[in-house]
């Protein structure tokens, strides 16, 4: 009788392992853990060598080690807080151990010249090295063995521990077989051995003593290599699965009408670059299919991206269709809602407003024009997705910032489209500019375009790096600049990420900068303001009744006050680059030459100095981007924290940037001539998480 095959490994759920109950299921839901699959693919970050007994003598500080000694003391110690200290003593050397949580039986386990075995981090303490709250082992005679493996250090979340989680990992390993796991490096060209991927991924799991721990942690190991590449192709191909689908999708194709379109362009004081144009018609293209456009617009600080929106916005409104713009502020969608409405209002488009923050009567009213279909162009934010707001024909969504909003609500906005037989066309704004290598793996599935040219008349904005020392000079030189008709921005930032504590700082420095300087009238904004109050002093700025304003971050994005020729960052240090970015492009968007001072404080980090250093050197947001990526890595320079979002588990945008062209071509190619494959791909590494990507 033939022998009955096995279930492969991602068909097995985790509940069919010994101890694993539903709470316990739920928790690893929480690691995008589902299946024996999924565990043996929830790889080691790190790795801790527990193989070998540092001498005492020879530990330094910072290290992580295990020590093996005898126990010379044992006593409690009353200071500011209560802790058991147990001095610990070999051929070499002495440490102490330290415990402020300890109970009586742990406190007499420590008996003068009984063995001891303790794991953990050496740290400086008032009498030498320490260890505090090490794992740790008494015993008599019988020496217990150590660790076989470098012991792997996973990511968790709550109620998993490391040891719990390297059980079940050790106990799905007792159970697989290689014929439950099959290998597809020779499909991806991949360089390969005689083993099997069971036997590779156990090696990952649980090296041996002798592997070389750098190469490791470094990915470098040619196991490693060999599922990157797996994980990045199977990336590709889950946007490329995605893009297949949209393709599916039907859209109303929005024919070129230039009606509105010629009458919006005649009004305007200046006329459209050549990388505006040229993006107009790339959209333009996309609005005529019947598939639902998803286009990503790229373009620096100041670019004209707002104007492009308008364009294409007025291609679905000529066609009797609606528009949705969703901004991730509300001062930033009452900017869109203002310059919407003078631009539009001319021409007879009803614009309206939806923000989360607007009184009973008037969101109401809102909402009823929406519905009917009397108001065309909505601008508003994440309010634009509750269930309460329903569109009438909402052709095209327009998303600034997209890397603000999590997933499922971009899903939301999308599916408020104009029926289920119609997908609304979507164009995804961002201002954070993405090296193309970056883009080309993270929105595989969208196309894109850049605006890569300013508008004529911008000026090069000159970035001064300043010490905190020489504040009473900017004070003079905020008078000088106000005096020439000109007004400032002062920004002031806070290490907490606290509203109310970034708002006291505010306050704080715009009464003592009133005071310095008597003659100038100082606003001031923040997120705690209320959203009457916000528009009301940024309407006052920008008609130039306030001379200088001074803000939290919340000012980052958007916006437009073409008078404003300095800024000044406080403790710039604080911030991350694309941010500091974002700040000085609120200054440069006139014809006058425009200027940044960051103003550091005393002690900058290497790390600090480099990205001032670079703000100092360069405008280009793309070069910005470049050492962002270098120094903060692909999830931060993508904004993709949230949950669903782009997440590698063994993979690293930076460190593997080179291997993404080939593997695009080569996931190309794969998707059409080898399906089945494709589908083993994405399910190992990307799993359900790929309908996240969908938005």
């Amino acid at each position: 009788m033939a022998k009955k095959a096995h279930p492969l490994l991602h068909q097995q759920a985790v509940t069919g392992l010994k101890g694993v109950g539903k709470q316990l299921a739920l928790r690893l839901e929480k690691l995008h853990i589902f299946s024996l699959q999924d565990l043996l693919f929830h790889l080691p970050y790190r790795y801790v060598d527990r193989t070998r007994i540092t001498p005492l003598g020879r530990l330094q500080a910072n290290q992580t080690a295990v020590i093996q000694g005898e126990v010379r003391s044992a006593s409690v110690v009353y200071g500011k807080r209560r802790s058991l200290v147990c001095r610990v003593q070999d051929e070499t050397g002495s440490i102490n151990i330290r415990f402020y949580h300890f109970s009586a039986s742990q406190k007499n386990a420590f008996v003068k010249g009984r063995s001891i075995r303790c794991f953990g981090d050496a740290r400086p303490g008032s009498s030498g090295l320490e260890m505090y709250h090490p794992e740790y082992q008494i015993f008599d005679e019988a020496v217990p063995p150590l660790e076989q493996t470098l012991t792997p250090a996973y990511h968790t979340t709550d109620g998993i521990t490391q040891p719990r989680l390297r059980q079940l990992i050790e106990q799905t390993f007792s159970i697989a077989e290689p014929q439950m796991l099959p290998d597809l490096s020779s499909v991806l060209n991949a360089k390969n051995d005689d083993k099997a991927l069971l036997e590779k991924l156990y090696f990952l799991h649980f090296p041996t003593h002798t592997a070389d721990v750098d190469e490791l942690i470094e990915g470098e190991h040619p196991y490693q290599q060999q599922l990157i590449i797996e994980e990045l192709t199977a990336y590709q191909l889950s946007l490329l699965r995605l893009r297949e689908q949209r393709l599916q999708h039907h859209a109303q194709p929005l024919l070129d009408n230039d009606n509105y379109k010629n009458q919006f362009t005649q009004s305007l004081s200046f006329e459209l670059t050549d990388a505006q144009k040229r993006v107009c018609q790339e959209i333009e293209h996309d609005l005529s299919k019947n598939t639902p456009m998803m286009r990503l617009l790229q373009g620096d600080v100041g670019a004209g991206k707002t104007i492009v929106a308008a364009v294409t916005a007025l291609n679905a409104i000529s066609a009797n269709k609606q528009v949705a713009l969703m901004a991730p502020t509300d001062i930033l969608a009452e900017q869109h809602r203002a310059c919407f409405e003078n631009w539009f209002a001319p021409l007879g488009i009803k614009v309206v407003s939806l923000s989360g923050k607007q009184k009973v009567a008037h969101r109401r009213e809102q909402t009823a024009a929406i519905e009917d279909g009397s108001a065309a162009m909505v601008v508003g934010t994440h309010a634009l997705f509750q269930e309460s707001v329903r569109f009438d024909k909402l052709a095209l969504v327009i998303i600034d910032e997209q890397h603000r909003f999590g997933v499922q609500q971009r899903l939301e906005l999308r599916d408020k489209g104009l029926s289920n037989q119609f997908k609304p066309h979507q164009l995804i704004m961002t201002a954070t500019p993405i090296p193309r290598t970056l883009a080309m793996s993270a929105y595989a599935d969208l196309d894109y375009s850049v605006i890569d040219e300013l508008p004529k008349g911008r000026q090069a904005i000159e970035t001064v790096v300043i010490s905190q020392k020489r504040r009473p000079e900017i004070i003079e030189r905020i008078r000088y600049a106000c005096s020439e008709h000109r007004q400032a921005y002062w920004v002031c930032t806070l290490i907490e990420q606290s509203e109310t504590l970034s708002a006291e700082a505010a306050e704080d420095t715009a009464q003592s900068l009133q005071e310095q300087l008597p003659e100038l009238r100082v606003g001031l904004i923040h997120g705690r303001l209320k959203a009457a109050e916000k528009e009301s002093m940024m309407a006052s700025f920008k008609k130039g009744d306030i001379n200088l304003l001074v803000a939290t971050t919340v000012i980052e994005v958007g916006v437009d006050v073409p008078n404003a020729s300095l800024m000044i960052i406080e403790n710039p240090e604080r911030l991350g680059l694309a941010q500091l970015h974002q700040l000085r492009g609120r200054v440069g968007r006139g014809s006058i030459a425009s200027h940044c001072v960051l103003l550091y404080g005393e002690a900058l980090s290497n790390n600090g100095k480099e990205r001032l250093q670079a703000m100092r050197e360069t405008n280009d947001g793309f070069k910005i981007a470049e050492i962002d990526l270098k120094l903060r890595g692909p999830g931060e320079v993508l904004g993709t924290r949230q949950t669903g979002d782009i997440s590698f588990k063994l993979a690293d945008l930076q460190r593997d940037q080179h291997l993404i062209p080939a593997l695009n071509q080569q996931a190309k190619a794969l998707i059409t001539t080898q399906p089945k494959v494709c589908e083993q791909l994405i399910q190992r590494w990307i799993g359900l998480s790929e309908q996240f990507a969908e938005a």
